[in-house]
């Protein structure tokens, strides 16, 4: 069983930074996983935001997160990371942790990621 667990949500005014965090625990190795992050917004559909490989050194953004959002990972302490900067109030969403054991592709589908963590709400005033 593999379990995932995001932090860091929260409500920030707008031009503000946030850092989420995700943790994976259970019986698993987490280096051998691609991690991924979506949001899903009032209304919306969950949509894809980023995607880190199982070594750290392939990323991957959905259009609106580059230039303002970062992944990172730590394989000693099985955490992956969003930074989140410059929000604004169309980043309002849940944002979802999402795990697929890979290390041959770079998954950015829903689909494509088998653990997903209960989500963290991030919400942006203007």
């Amino acid at each position: 069983q593999v379990q995932l667990a995001e932090s860091g949500g929260g409500l920030v005014q707008a031009g503000g930074s946030l850092r989420l965090s995700c943790e994976v625990s259970g019986r698993t190795t987490f280096s051998y996983y691609a991690m991924g992050w979506f949001r899903q917004a009032p209304g919306k559909e969950r949509e894809f935001v980023a995607v880190i490989n199982w070594n750290g050194d392939t990323t991957y953004f959905a259009d609106f997160a580059k230039g303002r959002f970062t992944i990172a990972r730590d394989n000693n302490k099985n955490t992956v990371t969003l930074q989140m900067n410059s929000l604004e109030p169309e980043d309002t969403a849940v944002y979802y942790c999402a795990g697929h054991a890979t290390r041959v592709f770079l998954p950015t589908r829903e689909s494509e990621f088998s653990y997903w963590g209960q989500g963290t709400q991030v919400t942006v005033s203007s």
